[in-house]
């Protein structure tokens, strides 16, 4: 038998889904599958490792409302202001001159 284990599996137990998914309902409720790991949040900001790139969110008065590791599921409550994806093989195309000037 051929079994992959992603991190934050628990026991051995297979991740139930590779997808990744965000669900943004009104604006304050946040839902997103697919998190590999929750690297660091705050009121402000949480920073997501999901099994398609580092995620920022940005907000005022944030907070968990739920974490299924297992799953891989996580809920955001608060008043969203962006989602950013963080490339790293994208940042030196965006930098434009004066970025590329003062590395």
């Amino acid at each position: 038998m051929d079994h992959s284990y992603e991190f934050g599996t628990p026991m051995g137990r297979e991740r139930q889904s590779n997808d990744h998914d965000i669900t943004l309902k009104g604006r304050r409720q946040l839902d997103i599958t697919g998190v590999k790991q929750v690297e660091s949040f705050d009121n402000e900001e949480f920073l997501l490792e999901t099994v398609m790139g580092f995620l920022s969110v940005r907000g005022q008065n944030l907070h968990m409302k739920n974490l299924n590791v297992e799953l891989g599921n996580v809920s955001i409550e608060g008043k969203i202001f962006d989602l950013v994806y963080l490339d790293q093989g994208h940042q030196d195309k965006s930098k434009g001159f004066f970025g590329k000037l003062f590395k």
